[in-house]
């Protein structure tokens, strides 16, 4: 490994908890650009089926599932004493419980969302404003405020959320410079909230589409995806949510808004997995996308809220338009039409796919030239020439991982943070080169195109990035 450059050193105990498609694919970055002895890392996951990984790499392997009820006794022995750091990338482990233990025995922490114990994403004995990312969200809020200037716990940092953050930074600048727009860098939330506003950022979508593919089709009764399916599942049944901006004329007639918090965001009466929106990205051009809820679409528009006399006066509708692999929207529309009882099998697609890519990025739009796509451009061969056990969506998370849990080391005391809040070139600089081609392309498409050939509809036609007009009906 001496031939990879290594980005920062750390002594203490690594625990990566999980060992799905992200543990598995975060593991060789990890032993590749962060100078830690291989005996003082641990993988803990429920299941030993991908074990055959961590002893080939010589790493300590712990088959168990961690609970409510064990969770202390089983990391203690490990982390207590000597700083370490929580890679978790697990589900139904809860987020904020590890954070909770990670500051009281001074270790570092680093997740792809904030997850909730097994149940908490469907329990309904909760409302819908209750099981939201939403309400999450603003709970780890409340425990970012207990632990001013703790260690650094770097909070849902994976590709989205968390790379995705970035690419908005980095696409803000680009429409400044080609709109005439003189700025420096904003170094602070209200600098970066202030162009979006003077841009005139009616929206974001965090637009996806995911082309990889198998040589034979989807079996039925399985559902299968390029990343985890506990994963999707669960987020896919939360309720759909959105960040809500100031130039929405109204909220949709199954929209609510909550009743505590930041108030950026609303959520539908209905799933995400059924629920599809209207984007656009530069490889496949218009599609219909999944409003999937994520924790990125309620901290960025956040972020970029604009304040006066207390009052919200700017914000950008922000949400998620994806378009999974096409082997996982026959699973999702199974799913859906046995009233979301899950399959018996799951399968994680990997050294079967043949070929497609994952082209992830942001769509800036509203602005003078309209709309702006960055992002990243990577194809499943790209994915594993950079890295074993990866496919592109995979390699996506576990680079902005790897940027996350560098600059946490190099900034060890800062508490709890969210991606919107890290400085954006440090963690491209690291996520980058495993990225495959990171590109940017205005579009004259709005959600009105072509419309209204067949029937008509209602629309609205005095601002095409309405979400009324972005929503499918």
């Amino acid at each position: 490994m001496s031939e990879w450059k290594r980005l920062a050193r750390f002594d203490g105990p690594i625990v990566i908890i999980g060992f799905g498609s992200i543990g598995q694919g975060i593991l060789p970055l990890i032993l590749r650009h962060i100078d830690a002895p291989r005996d003082a890392i641990t993988i803990i996951a429920p299941d030993d089926s991908d074990r055959a990984i961590a002893d080939a790499e010589g790493i300590r392997f712990l088959q168990t599932a961690l609970t409510r009820d064990n969770v202390r006794s089983v990391l203690e022995p490990i982390l207590a004493g000597t700083p370490g750091f929580i890679v978790n990338m697990s589900v139904n482990v809860s987020s904020l419980d590890l954070i909770r233990l990670a500051q009281g025995w001074g270790a570092l922490y680093i997740d792809t969302c904030i997850e909730p114990w097994e149940g908490g994403y469907t329990d309904t004995s909760k409302s819908a404003s209750q099981r939201s990312n939403y309400s999450m969200r603003e709970e780890a809020l409340a425990v970012q405020a207990q632990f001013p200037g703790g260690k650094t716990a770097v909070m849902a940092h994976g590709a989205n959320p968390g790379l995705v953050s970035h690419f908005v930074k980095r696409a803000l600048l680009t429409v400044a410079a080609d709109t005439g727009v003189d700025t420096p860098v904003p170094t602070d939330r209200s600098g970066w909230a202030a162009l979006a506003e003077t841009l005139g950022i009616k929206g974001i979508h965090i637009a996806e589409r995911d082309t990889q593919t198998t040589a034979r089709p989807k079996v039925r009764g399985e559902f299968w995806n390029t990343w985890s399916i506990d994963g999707f599942v669960g987020e896919g049944m939360q309720p759909a949510e959105l960040g809500w901006g100031t130039h929405e004329k109204g909220l949709p007639e199954d929209g609510f808004r909550h009743d505590f918090g930041c108030d950026a965001a609303i959520y539908l009466g209905r799933p995400g997995a059924s629920t599809r929106v209207r984007t656009w990205t530069p490889m496949e051009g218009p599609f219909h996308g999944f409003l999937i809820t994520h924790n990125e679409a309620i901290s960025i528009a956040d972020f970029l809220t604009v304040r006066e006399n207390g009052a919200v006066r700017y914000r950008p509708t922000v949400h998620y338009a994806y378009h999974p692999c096409d082997a996982a929207v026959l699973s999702l529309h199974e799913l859906a039409g046995k009233e979301w009882a899950e399959q018996p099998v799951y399968r994680l697609l990997n050294g079967e796919l043949t070929e497609g890519r994952d082209e992830l990025g942001v769509l800036l739009y509203g602005h003078a030239k309209n709309a702006y796509w960055y992002g990243s451009h990577l194809s499943v061969q790209e994915a594993r020439d950079l890295a074993p056990y990866q496919n592109a969506t995979g390699l996506q998370v576990t680079a902005a991982v790897l940027g996350g849990m560098v600059w946490a080391i190099n900034n060890p005391d800062v508490g709890l943070i969210e991606a919107d809040e890290l400085p954006h070139e440090d963690i491209l600089a690291v996520a980058g080169p495993y990225l495959g081609p990171v590109v940017g392309e205005y579009t004259d498409w709005t959600p009105l195109d072509g419309r209204e050939k067949l029937f008509p509809e209602d629309v609205d036609h005095q601002d095409p990035w309405q979400f009324r007009n972005v929503r499918v009906r």
